[in-house]
C-alpha cells in the first residue's frame, strides 16, 4: 500500500452518511455521541461549541461518552446532560449492557437529531434505537484530520456551516491553582507544558531532547516554569527532567484528575507534546501547541488552527507506519528532529501569533 500523506489529500472531501434536518424550524433536542478515547473526545468539543453558539439558547445539547472521560465535557458547560457508559476500557460486552440499560432514559428525551462522532457498533445501536428525525455519522477512515471529519459530520446534519471554536469557559475546578502553588509555581512565571507521553516507542522523541529544549527555552525566557502531568510511566520521565532543570519543573504526575489537567492546560503559554490526549486538550483549547509525530498518521491526528504546528514522518517511505516498534530499530522518523530545530519552530509559531494580534 502506498504511503498516505496529509498534503496528498488536502482537498479530499468524504461522503458523510447522514439524514439531514428537513423539518420546519430548528431541532430542540440534540444528542452528540463520542465514546473514546480521551484525546479524540476532547477534539470534538471546539466543533460542538461552535454548533451550540449557532443555535438558539433554548436548544438542548446532550453528550454520550464513557465514564472515564466524562469529567471533561462536564467541566465545559456545553451540555445540558452528559451521559456516561460504564464498563472497563476493553470490555465491550459490559459497555453494551450498560448502553442497553440506558436506552429507555435516552429514548424519553425524544431527540430530534443525533450526531454520531464515534461510528462504531455501540454508537450506531444507540442512534438507531432513538430513531431521530435527523442524524449524521462520523467517517472513520478518510485520510484527512479527525477534526475536519468532526466538522463535516456536524455540518452533515444540515444546520449550517461549522468550525472549531477554541475559546472555552470552564466551570471552576476546585484546587487547581492551589495544586500548582503547592508544587512550586511562583504564581507569576509563564507555564510551558512538556508532555513526553506518546503511547508507543515510535511516538517518543528522545527524553534528552526534551531536556535540551527546556534549557534553550530558559536561556531565552528565564521567567518560565515548566509543567509536566500524566500518570504511570510519566513519573520516571518527570524525575529525569527534574534533574535537568531543577525547580523550574512543576511535577504533577499522578496528582491531577482529568478535569484538572484540562483546566491546567488553559493556563499554559505553550505546549510541546508527543501524540497524546493532552496534546489534543491543548490545541482544542486554543493554546499554542507544537506536536511531535513519529509513527502516527499525522493526516489523522494533526492539530488544526493557526495556533499549532507539528513535525511528522510523512516525507519518509516508512512514514505514518502506525507501528508500536520501529522496524528499523531507531525511530529515525522522530529522532532526526533536533532540539534546536524544534525550539526554532516553537519561536516561529509564537512570533506569528504575536504578529497576528498586532494586525
Amino acid at each position: 500500500m502506498d504511503k498516505i500523506t496529509g498534503s496528498q489529500f488536502s482537498h479530499f472531501v468524504p461522503d458523510i452518511p447522514a439524514k439531514p434536518w428537513e423539518n420546519p424550524g430548528l431541532p430542540k433536542r440534540i444528542l452528540v455521541i463520542r465514546l473514546k478515547a480521551t484525546g479524540d473526545m476532547v477534539a470534538t468539543l471546539p466543533y460542538i461549541q461552535f454548533l451550540k453558539k449557532s443555535l438558539p439558547k433554548e436548544t438542548r445539547i446532550d453528550f454520550l461518552t464513557r465514564e472515564e472521560v466524562a469529567s471533561v465535557p462536564r467541566s465545559t458547560g456545553l451540555f445540558n446532560n452528559v451521559y456516561a457508559i460504564t464498563g472497563k476500557k476493553r470490555s465491550y460486552k459490559k459497555q453494551l449492557l450498560h448502553a442497553v440499560v440506558m436506552l429507555p432514559q435516552l429514548f424519553l428525551q425524544r431527540y430530534d437529531a443525533v450526531i454520531d462522532l464515534q461510528n462504531n457498533e455501540l454508537s450506531r445501536m444507540v442512534r438507531q434505537a432513538l430513531r431521530p428525525k435527523a442524524w449524521s455519522e462520523y467517517d472513520r477512515f478518510s485520510p484527512i484530520s479527525g477534526g475536519e471529519r468532526y466538522r463535516l459530520t456536524i455540518e452533515a446534519i444540515g444546520l449550517g456551516p461549522n468550525h472549531a471554536d477554541n475559546n472555552f469557559t470552564l466551570k471552576p475546578v476546585p484546587g487547581t491553582t492551589e495544586l500548582l502553588l503547592q508544587n512550586g509555581w511562583d504564581g507569576l512565571s509563564d507555564l510551558v507544558i512538556i508532555n513526553p507521553a506518546g503511547a508507543f516507542a515510535t511516538r517518543n522523541w528522545p527524553l534528552v531532547n526534551f531536556g535540551e529544549f527546556m534549557k534553550l527555552w530558559l536561556r531565552q525566557s528565564p521567567e518560565t516554569q515548566f509543567l509536566i502531568m500524566g500518570v504511570g510511566a510519566m513519573a520516571e520521565k518527570a524525575a529525569y527532567l527534574e534533574e535537568k532543570v531543577g525547580d523550574c519543573l512543576i511535577n504533577l504526575v499522578n496528582k491531577t484528575s482529568l478535569e484538572q489537567a484540562f483546566a491546567l492546560v488553559q493556563k499554559a503559554k505553550f505546549v510541546l507534546s508527543e501524540d497524546s490526549g493532552l496534546m489534543h486538550m491543548a490545541w482544542a483549547s486554543g493554546i499554542p501547541t507544537m506536536a511531535l509525530f513519529g509513527g502516527t498518521r499525522s493526516d489523522w491526528a494533526r492539530p488544526l488552527g493557526k495556533h499549532t504546528d507539528f513535525v511528522d514522518s510523512s516525507d519518509l517511505s516508512c512514514g505514518n507506519c502506525m507501528l508500536k516498534i520501529c522496524k528499523y530499530g531507531d525511530n529515525h522518523c522522530i529522532t532526526r528532529y533536533m532540539p534546536e530545530f524544534i525550539f526554532t519552530k516553537a519561536n516561529e509559531l509564537l512570533n506569528s501569533l504575536v504578529q497576528k494580534e498586532m494586525v
